[in-house]
């Protein structure tokens, strides 16, 4: 029989009253999880939590029908983890006062499980959400803070050893900043090819991390799948939840391989080397090994905080940060185009002295082959042309494995046309517009490679960041255009390479066709206006 939030509040406090400290108090219970009665107690506990953080604060009205995912998903997690974790996270919940909100709580909740972390970040970039639910989540962008000075500084010495003294390391007493894996921390060297002493910052995998990453991702893995079976049929669009999912794990995976962090960083310092303004930290080789990054340490604030005046100069900002994030690499003559991931504000700095932008955090990159390129520009341009044909002949480029064949459904199809004809008819579809269409064809099961899901998913970041540096005026779409046209020599080589004979053909057809078909969509638009209203 389930109890109530008090009861069982009241049940636990009665166990645990006997104990005087948080450790004893902690071991208790997780003794009490590791009994033959800890599966029922965990059931329980999950219960007691959806309680404690109701769904009905953190979901919006809006998105009333996933509440009842959202409360299953929080039980399923809190009764798998390890007794070991789970246990001093109840306890706290105990010992925190009575009215503590559920934002806060939730926050409390998810300290300590990266997986969790990872869902909270992706959440606080959803402006659909309730304003308190995005301030708190948005403490995880750069708020985070379960680890201490000390840890952190013994894991350096343990993993660079004598490297410490023969380069004369000195390491900041203090934290610099903490993400879901990492902490930053300061330091000073001595670099011997300048013979001079230098600033940098140490990228240093927590602790606790390795332990808790596979766990997290477990656990992950399976939610999807328990979500599926639960609420198949439920009307609930699952594919999405899927795509999120994949998403989280991704980024998981990617931050903390710290040695692939390292090579994407050489690869990016190539890619950026001749942009003017923009700015990538240098690995530190001879500081690095496969749980550290040494980096140069640059100065800047978050360009959504930096005092850039006049509103043009904020402007010519947030254009330059949309070329080097999404022209840059669409437009690579290299054979794999890499792109930063995940490109939050906490990850670009403005350095209002040399006026440059500084790209940070190269743990969550992705690249996108040639082929893929070539058929993200033939969606665009087929987008721009209100070409049925040629938008699903583009999307079935982009899908992967069986799914391929849906590409070619009547419901696809019905999703395009209904896209292009809610276009305004006198204005031009763009890149964004074609991102957010393989938003809504991924909602009709659609599989997509998850560089593309990544891809897609650092647009619509960007978005949001160029919205909060410079208001609505500056579009991706427009950026990408003016690049292309002032850099028409280099663009025009890459679209050569990128498409081939047969899509130069059908661009041209589709260009001959163009007219009549605006002429079409102009004569009908009044009727269908007609159609959508009430009868009386």
């Amino acid at each position: 029989m389930s109890m109530s939030e008090a009861e069982l509040r009241d049940a636990l406090a009665a166990f645990l009253i006997r104990y005087e400290t948080t450790e004893a108090r902690t071991q208790a219970l997780q003794a009490a999880l590791e009994s033959i009665a800890g599966p029922a107690l965990r059931r329980q506990l999950g219960e007691w939590v959806v309680r404690l953080t109701p769904v009905e604060r953190l979901v919006p009205e809006s998105y009333g029908a996933w509440r009842p995912l959202v409360r299953d998903a929080m039980i399923f997690v809190v009764t798998r983890l390890s007794a070991a974790r789970l246990a001093p996270k109840m306890v706290e919940q105990i010992e925190l006062p009575p009215d503590t909100p559920a934002e806060t709580r939730l926050l409390r909740l998810i300290s300590r499980v990266p997986g969790l972390q990872k869902i909270g970040q992706v959440l606080a970039r959803n402006r659909r959400l309730p304003a308190a639910l995005r301030d708190a989540l948005s403490q995880l962008e750069n708020g985070i803070s379960d680890v201490t000075p000390g840890e952190i500084r013994e894991a350096i010495h343990q993993r660079l050893g004598g490297r410490i003294a023969e380069y004369g390391v000195r390491i900041d007493p203090a934290i610099y900043s903490e993400a879901s894996v990492s902490a930053v921390v300061r330091f000073t060297w001595r670099n011997p090819h300048t013979r001079r002493r230098e600033r940098g910052v140490f990228k240093v995998l927590k602790p606790y991390v390795p332990e808790c990453y596979a766990e997290d991702m477990r656990i992950l893995q399976r939610l999807g799948g328990y979500l599926a079976r639960r609420h198949r049929g439920g009307g609930i669009p699952l594919t999405g939840l899927a795509e999120t999912l994949t998403e989280i794990r991704l980024l998981l995976e990617r931050e903390v391989d710290f040695r692939r962090e390292q090579h994407t960083l050489r690869d990016a310092l190539n890619v950026y080397r001749s942009a003017p303004g923009v700015r990538i930290p240098h690995p530190i080789d001879e500081l690095c090994t496969d749980a550290i990054t040494a980096l140069t340490h640059e100065t800047g604030v978050k360009v959504t905080e930096a005092s850039i005046r006049p509103a043009g100069a904020r402007t010519r900002v947030a254009e330059r940060l949309a070329e080097a994030l999404m022209a840059i690499p669409t437009f690579s003559l290299e054979r794999e185009s890499i792109f930063h991931a995940d490109p939050h504000a906490g990850n670009v700095l403005y350095d209002t002295r040399r006026r440059e932008i500084v790209l940070l955090d190269w743990a969550l990159t992705d690249r996108l082959s040639r082929r893929q390129r070539g058929a993200v520009l033939m969606l665009a341009l087929m987008a721009v042309l209100r070409d049925v044909n040629g938008v699903c002949r583009a999307i079935e480029r982009l899908c992967q494995g069986p799914d391929c064949r849906k590409a070619r459904s009547a419901a696809i199809r019905r999703r395009v046309t209904d896209f292009l004809e809610d276009l305004p008819l006198l204005r031009a579809a763009g890149a964004m517009d074609a991102m957010r269409l393989l938003e809504a064809i991924a909602l009709e099961g659609l599989r997509f490679p998850a560089s593309l899901l990544m891809f897609r998913k650092a647009s619509f970041t960007l978005e949001g960041v160029l919205a909060d540096v410079a208001g609505s005026g500056v579009r991706i779409d427009s950026v990408i255009g003016r690049y292309a046209l002032t850099h028409w020599v280099a663009t025009g080589a890459t679209l050569w390479s990128l498409l081939s004979a047969s899509d130069w053909l059908a661009l041209q057809w589709s260009a001959l066709t163009f007219a009549s078909r605006l002429c079409v969509r102009a004569l009908a638009q009044p009727w269908r206006r007609l159609a959508q209203l009430p009868a009386a």
